[in-house]
């Protein structure tokens, strides 16, 4: 099974609308280097969705 990866997107990567709140960063689920999820607005976010999918790597 491939594992996911959480990755954290900094600065001018971070989608507008997430900029526009006032957001820095950023977290999105990757496997095999292409996302699989939406912007997360927090690492713990991210790590939830991922324990829920049924794996956890940190990458960031």
């Amino acid at each position: 099974m491939p594992k996911i990866q959480i990755m954290s997107v900094i600065g001018s990567a971070v989608p507008a609308p997430l900029r526009e709140l006032g957001l820095l960063a950023c977290w999105y689920l990757v496997q095999d280097g292409v996302a699989i999820s939406g912007p997360l607005t927090s690492l713990p976010a991210a790590q939830a969705l991922s324990h829920r999918m049924g794996t956890y790597a940190l990458d960031a």
